[in-house]
């Protein structure tokens, strides 16, 4: 239902309410209340709050349940519907704003980073208080979630105390003077509520951003989620402002196509965001300097690359085109795909593996999908595959090891378990 049809209902209940002489009268918002409320929706879109505190295939916004993994264990997202028992009905606007950008509980227990407060820390009270807003609109559903499920020594919520100390950085987004208000908005969405850098910055032992490789990729649930710098290389070098647009929108754009945890962010999120926002956030993450340097490509009568090669014209050149260009907003262009050329080859070997479906969008319906070829390819073909497309067309990566595709294939069969 749309803020508009909702707005409607909730005046008829009022008015039914006031007609049908009840003790209590709903009091019908006015226009600022509404103005807030839409800034409220938009901006738990750009937060992508559904993608974790919606539990795939129930009709429960916001109730959580949803499983999240993590290096340290998995995560059990919480309700955030505005029922007063299992909810966050009962909270006071201060204790929401002190959980999204201070990671303090009302009980004053610390929250996981899984929850990206880290991020949220640099949205403005007004925005925070705005996304309240919206939420205490959604239907509440007593829903009771047990979010403590890491194993010891994770469990001790004390010990986010030195995490904190270590990691966190509180405090709302600073503009850059020198900058443009539209790369400044960029830098806020993608600092703040996107917290992009949650999933494409890589991260410590201990779980906290290496800054001084922001946006460079990092592996997460067995995908490698991919440099989104300007790198020339392995990043967003060779996509123009429009590319980047496309791709957030569309989830589809003449080179790629996004399957996986990002398919989930284009669906909730980035597809549902204004152009104009979508703008600002490629004129920043253009702007972010790439540090992959150079490579040699293996050789083609490297044993590896022969072998790919025919692996490669058996299996995927009816697709991919045996000069690996795909086709334009359907199937993946892998010959300029910057992302085949990343430090990890993870999600090269479990898309080959166990095939993925692409996002559909309003502007690109169709979705298509890749078969698997794990059930038809021993460890080595894999490898051997993987090693062609990393170092045809063009790209150059370190060869695929027979280990690495081992190590996957057992990591995707544990976790279909």
């Amino acid at each position: 239902m749309s803020f508009e049809a909702r707005t409607a209902v909730r005046a008829a209940g009022a008015l039914a309410a006031l007609l049908a002489g009840g003790l209590a009268v709903a009091r019908v918002p006015d226009e600022q209340n509404f103005q807030q409320i839409e800034r409220g929706r938009y901006l738990v879109i750009a937060a992508d709050c559904a993608a974790c505190h919606s539990e795939p295939g129930k009709d429960q916004p916001f109730a959580g349940g949803r499983s999240i993994p993590t290096p340290f264990g998995s995560m059990i997202a919480p309700n955030i519907t505005p029922d007063r028992d299992t909810g966050i009905g009962s909270w006071s606007d201060a204790q929401f704003d002190a959980v999204l950008r201070r990671g303090t509980l009302p009980d004053g227990k610390r929250v996981y980073p899984a929850m990206p407060y880290p991020y949220y820390t640099r949205m403005s009270r007004d925005d925070v208080l705005a996304i309240r807003a919206y939420l205490q609109t959604v239907p509440p559903v007593h829903h009771e979630v047990q979010s403590d499920v890491l194993p010891f020594p994770f469990n001790i919520r004390w010990l986010m105390r030195i995490w904190d100390a270590l990691y966190f950085d509180p405090g709302p987004f600073q503009p850059d003077a020198s900058r443009s208000a539209q790369w400044n908005r960029g830098a806020y969405l993608v600092e703040g509520p996107g917290h992009c850098g949650a999933c494409h910055t890589p991260k410590t032992a201990a779980g906290g951003d290496v800054l001084k490789h922001s946006f460079q990729g990092l592996r997460l649930q067995e995908w490698f989620a991919p440099d989104i710098t300007n790198d020339a290389r392995s990043g967003l070098g060779a996509w123009s402002t429009h590319d980047v647009v496309d791709y957030l929108k569309r989830g589809h754009n003449r080179f790629a196509a996004a399957s996986g945890p990002m398919a989930e962010e284009v669906a909730y999120s980035s597809s549902r965001m204004n152009d104009a926002d979508l703008a600002s956030i490629a004129d920043f993450l253009k702007s972010q300097p790439g540090q992959s340097g150079t490579a040699a490509a293996l050789s083609a009568d490297n044993p590896a690359m022969v072998a790919g090669g025919a692996i490669y014209s058996d299996l995927c050149a009816a697709c991919h085109q045996s000069d690996g260009s795909g086709v334009p907003y359907l199937l993946p262009n892998i010959a300029a795909s910057a992302s085949i050329d990343s430090s990890d080859p993870t999600t090269l070997i479990r898309v080959i593996l166990e095939g993925t479906q692409t996002v559909a969008t309003d502007a690109e319906p169709t979705a298509p999908a890749m078969p698997a070829f794990g059930w038809q390819l021993t460890d080595a073909q894999v490898a051997a595959v993987a090693t062609y497309i990393r170092n045809s067309w063009s790209h150059a990566a370190p060869a695929v090891t027979v280990g690495e595709v081992r190590s996957v294939r057992r990591a995707l069969g544990a976790a279909a378990r």
